[in-house]
């Protein structure tokens, strides 16, 4: 009886207040979702800093999208593709803002934000975010991969690491200490990374038209720069300097193996210096560990010719379909002010795409490479933008998978026949 007369209690108290909040006047400021990729909550944290900022003008709400970035390609393109007026903001992987843009999924930038946040920014994030030479989306954060050594394999292969040094050289090193590389070889999305990032340095393009329609699609890949990729790839592999898990090794795989006594040099995002940190922390590295290690930007392809290193990170688009479009880009314009990257980038680890951002007192403290990181963007090439990534990226790792068997007379022309074959609908994936 006692059970019932309180739940008897409950259901009138919860009517009360069904009744009184009827009565209440409704909530009249704009909410505004932001789609974000899973982070630390450092995005969240943005929200709520700009809807306090903008004093009642709006509210923003974050949902976040699933950890896969084809998985968040996938339900952004489907949702949007129904016209979808729920998505305000997208926080967007850059390979797949083409394919947005050119589908007309993506609200114009209007010219005084574009103007606004195009200020001091990184040219590899421009580059990243925009799409037929006019800027679709809002820089945000932008990454790289940088050069990460050990300063006492450098040294005991007569290396100058405040030079520029190039992949035969760090071979060469590896090879004659019997030491490791650290490479991302796995048949994903990591590996287009490495493959992009060697032919753009080597001064090519693995797309060479990428605003044609899919059977006009040319490849540059068959090219002196396709090749020399595909030699230093395959003499990794075939010499086994990857080291034996090379054909499954992602980015965590490649700091294990950097952290084991046969590291030597590994080419990795800055996610790694503070997973490093961590680790000498936890009593599982010694701190001689950490004082061994350097930083320099990613080695170059021909001696003498800057390195392209590659270019990742987030960057910020408003839905075609919102119903609050100007309010969105406020809010973008907000987000993405260079005080916010940075504190950002030191709560999550996330580089700013903004270069007047990486001067901060703190993320100077927290990063001492951050100069590098900031020299790495300004060099660095995004991968292939095209609408058809998605069948260009999956097309390499099918064709030049595993390393080992990559040769620089075969590889190139048999990811192009393929690849161009799944273009024009004679082949599948």
């Amino acid at each position: 009886m006692r059970r019932r007369s309180r739940a008897i209690a409950g259901v009138s108290v919860l009517a009360l207040g069904a009744g009184l909040a009827a009565c209440a006047p409704a909530d009249s400021t704009p909410v505004l979702t932001w789609y974000t990729n899973p982070d630390a909550g450092g995005q969240a944290t943005l929200a709520q800093q700009c809807t306090e900022e903008a004093d009642g003008a709006y509210r923003i709400e974050v949902s976040v999208l699933p950890r896969d970035a084809s998985s968040q390609r996938e339900q952004l393109a489907r949702r949007l593709a129904a016209s979808d007026s729920s998505i305000d903001l997208m926080s967007l992987d850059p390979p797949f803002i083409p394919e947005l843009a050119n589908a007309g999924f993506l609200a114009p930038v209007p010219d005084d934000i574009a103007e606004q946040v195009s200020q001091d920014v990184a040219e590899g994030a421009l580059q990243g975010a925009s799409w037929g030479d006019e800027l679709v989306t809002v820089p945000f954060w932008a990454n790289t991969q940088l050069l990460w050594y050990k300063k006492s394999v450098a040294e005991a292969a007569g290396l100058d690491m405040s030079q520029p040094v190039t992949w035969d050289q760090v071979m060469d090193a590896a090879r004659d200490q019997d030491k490791t590389l650290g490479v991302q070889g796995i048949k994903a999305e990591a590996y287009t990374v490495w493959i992009n990032a060697l032919v753009e340095s080597a001064g090519g393009q693995i797309v060479e038209n990428p605003e044609a329609p899919a059977e006009d699609v040319e490849l540059g890949l068959e090219t002196d720069a396709g090749r020399e990729a595909a030699r230093i790839i395959g003499e990794i592999g075939e010499d086994g300097l990857g080291g034996p898990g090379l054909p499954t090794q992602d980015e965590n795989a490649s700091l294990t193996q950097f952290q084991g006594d046969n590291g030597s040099f590994m080419v990795n995002w800055p996610f790694v210096w503070p997973a490093m940190q961590g680790s000498v922390a936890d009593g599982a590295l010694d701190q001689s560990f950490l004082d061994d290690v350097g930083w320099a930007v990613y080695p170059q392809v021909t001696e003498g010719t800057d390195a392209a290193p590659p270019y990742g990170g987030i960057n910020l688009g408003v839905g075609a379909f919102s119903e609050h479009v100007d309010l969105a880009y406020q809010a973008a314009a907000c987000i993405v002010q260079p005080e916010n990257q940075a504190a950002y980038f030191v709560t999550d680890g996330n580089p700013p795409a903004s270069t007047v951002a990486y001067d901060d007192p703190e993320v100077q403290e927290t990063f001492p490479m951050a100069d590098v990181i900031r020299q790495s963007l300004e060099q660095a090439a995004p991968r292939p933008q095209t609408p058809y990534y998605n069948e260009v990226s999956q097309g390499l790792q099918e064709t030049w998978h595993p390393p080992a068997s990559v040769d620089p007379d075969r590889t190139p022309q048999k990811s192009t026949d393929f690849i161009t074959a799944v273009l024009r609908g004679e082949r599948l994936l």
